[in-house]
């Protein structure tokens, strides 16, 4: 198979860019381009075909910055994956980040992949990757997963896709209480977390709502004192693998019980998953195995596994714990 011929521009600025994108014929059809590491394997596999690509690594307006700005971590979109693992601003303020960074893909695809592109990148399903399976993400009228070979999908999905969301770092943002800031025609918006990543359904199949003419500008993690996180991974392989299942958690200590507490899934559904059952069995309370073996119950409570992906019940349950006993011991 090869790539179809596409045009590549370098727009001057990103009012350009928002233009361009808003007046496509269609959202597929002109693509923003940063670091390319999915856009590209998409582009291969023929599962999108662009007639035009816009490079935003060049533009004013989008940056690569990490800094402290009004009490909150703030990342710019174009800050690649290698600059988050090994960020001392990072690393000091948001530990969980670093790690999932240093735990996404390759060193070689870190150095290249931005967060912006970490946060939109599409599942990676084998019924979606192949270019001749109609599935209903790509306008299809099923989901094959949900009857096929369906180990590596979700235990969670109020959506007709069954694919899981690909992405380390989404997962930790929103048990973070970040925010998306993006631009587009109608002007400049800020998105928690838990409303820019959505689940697939028939007026969006897509998995967050980033609209068709905007484009992401920073993240924003608001720096609460005393609140500590973490982030365990559960690969097929050793290292550089996606999460089987994966979990994100924080809170903070007040007179020795937990406040301000977050636990986030990965692997377990279209969209990083938030357990809120989990949370509410937490706050409150000291920290210990009895609390964290309760919170991690409740956080596969409501669970459906397919027929191949029992495992990740148990699995999940367990790095959940983990995750918690690591915010204790920080």
């Amino acid at each position: 198979m090869t790539m179809r011929t596409f045009a590549y521009a370098q727009p001057e600025s990103l009012a350009d860019v928002i233009a361009a994108l808003g007046a496509a014929p269609s959202r597929d059809a002109v693509r923003p381009l940063a670091g390319g590491t999915d856009l590209l394997t998409l582009m291969k596999g023929d599962i999108v075909a662009p007639d035009r690509l816009l490079d935003l690594k060049r533009l004013t307006g989008l940056d690569d910055t990490v800094e402290i700005r009004d009490n909150e971590l703030v990342l710019g979109a174009l800050t690649t994956l290698t600059a988050i693992e090994t960020g001392s601003l990072v690393g000091e303020h948001c530990p969980a980040l670093a790690k999932a960074a240093s735990l996404a893909a390759t060193p070689q695809l870190r150095n290249r992949a931005t967060l912006g592109g970490n946060l939109l990148q599409r599942p990676r399903c084998w019924y979606f990757r192949e270019h001749l399976i109609p599935c209903w993400l790509k306008g299809g009228d099923a989901c094959p997963a949900r009857e096929g070979e369906n180990g590596l999908h979700a235990l969670f999905a109020d959506s007709p896709c069954v694919a899981v969301h690909p992405s380390d770092l989404a997962t930790v943002l929103l048990a973070m209480d970040a925010t998306v800031t993006v631009r587009g025609d109608a002007g400049e918006r800020a998105i928690a977390a838990g409303d820019f990543f959505v689940q697939p359904d028939e007026g969006r199949r897509r998995e967050n709502t980033l609209g068709g003419d905007e484009v992401v500008l920073s993240v924003a993690i608001p720096l609460i004192p005393g609140r500590t996180s973490a982030y365990h991974k559960a690969m097929d392989r050793k290292a550089w693998a996606f999460a089987l299942v994966s979990a994100a958690c924080s809170f903070r200590l007040d007179g020795g019980v937990m406040r301000d507490v977050r636990v986030v899934l990965g692997g377990v559904a279209p969209i990083p998953w938030r357990s809120t059952a989990a949370e509410a069995a937490l706050d409150g309370e000291r920290p210990g195995a009895d609390v964290f073996a309760r919170a991690a119950a409740a956080a596969l409570a409501g669970a459906e596994p397919l027929r191949h992906n029992g495992y990740k019940v148990h699995l999940a349950r367990n790095l959940v714990i983990e995750a918690l006993e690591e915010v204790t011991r920080a």
